[in-house]
């Protein structure tokens, strides 16, 4: 089958009919009829069978719709470059970022690179470390960004800037003048637990384990912003990375940096041998420098 027969399958199956799917396809009703016809000739069995008015999908197409569902999704990027090519628009920048950078700081850079680059479409989601990995290494994104480092083969991980974890409490629960507070001081505390582990949780949950009495976990939760909602609603003390405590002190929280300091590194993943283009250059100094002044805000900075 071409790629118009698929295009056509696909819109009767969204739409049960052909008038319908000549709108979605803004093609006549005569063209989609025949390339029907034509590519049921070519596969030697019907696609659709007329019920009460719509077309129904054969036994045949519903086995085959799997398989056309992904043909099509495949077929996406090429039709969206081929659309900016027509219309003389620069290609999708595709960025992917951890969970963590989602807000505040990839939002507001991005918005700053629409204003350098307003012909280049952008896209921007939120990913664990694993399908960053695999979204660079299957050229489906042109940078990843994470507080975590790979060392697959065929990614370049480019340090962009650095803070520290951050003590996360209810307000009050610090004195007033205290800049840093000693790990020592966290044992039996009560704290907020993740449960889905990356590097930097495993690390500081090693330290804590070590703390006499140990530190209790009374509840878990899946990422670090859910951590600092938890801290907000009085439920514990939190560390996090220092992303996540920006904007924590204006939300009425105490913060402050753990001693001896917890470095976490922001990273931008790459493809090796690929050069980025102008657009991806100008985010990722943009990226650096708003990261630097949000975490130098805080006093967090450890570059």
């Amino acid at each position: 089958m071409r790629l118009r027969h698929i295009e056509v399958i696909q819109a009767i199956l969204q739409t049960g009919s052909l008038n319908h799917a000549s709108e979605l396809l803004q093609l006549p009703v005569s063209t989609l009829d025949s390339t029907l016809h034509e590519a049921e000739q070519q596969l030697g069995f019907m696609l659709f069978a007329s019920v009460r008015g719509r077309l129904k999908a054969t036994r045949e197409t519903l086995l085959l719709q799997p398989l056309i569902n992904q043909l099509y999704a495949d077929a996406e990027p090429l039709h969206r470059l081929s659309e900016g090519l027509r219309q003389h628009h620069e290609p999708t920048l595709r960025v992917i970022c951890s969970e963590t950078l989602a807000q505040p700081l990839l939002p507001a850079s991005i918005a700053m690179l629409r204003r350098r680059f307003p012909d280049t479409p952008t896209t921007l989601s939120s990913q664990p470390l694993t399908e960053i990995v695999r979204s660079v290494l299957m050229d489906e994104c042109d940078v990843g960004l994470s507080l975590q480092p790979t060392e697959q083969l065929g990614i370049d991980c480019l340090k962009l800037t650095q803070g520290k974890v951050q003590l996360l409490a209810p307000h009050g629960w610090l004195s007033p003048k205290q800049k840093y507070i000693a790990l020592q001081d966290l044992a039996g505390q009560v704290m907020i637990g993740l449960s889905q582990h990356d590097p930097l949780s495993r690390a500081l949950d090693s330290k804590l384990l070590t703390l006499r009495p140990a530190p209790v976990v009374h509840i878990a939760v899946q990422n670090y912003q859910m951590m600092r909602s938890m801290v907000e609603a009085g439920e514990g003390l939190a560390l996090v990375d220092p992303f996540t405590a920006i904007g924590a002190k204006s939300s009425g929280l105490d913060v402050c940096p753990v001693s001896p300091a917890i470095p976490v590194t922001l990273y931008a993943l790459m493809r090796k041998d690929t050069e980025p283009c102008a657009a991806l250059r100008s985010l990722l100094g943009i990226v650096r420098e708003k990261a630097e002044a949000l975490l130098a805000d805080q006093g967090v900075m450890t570059l």
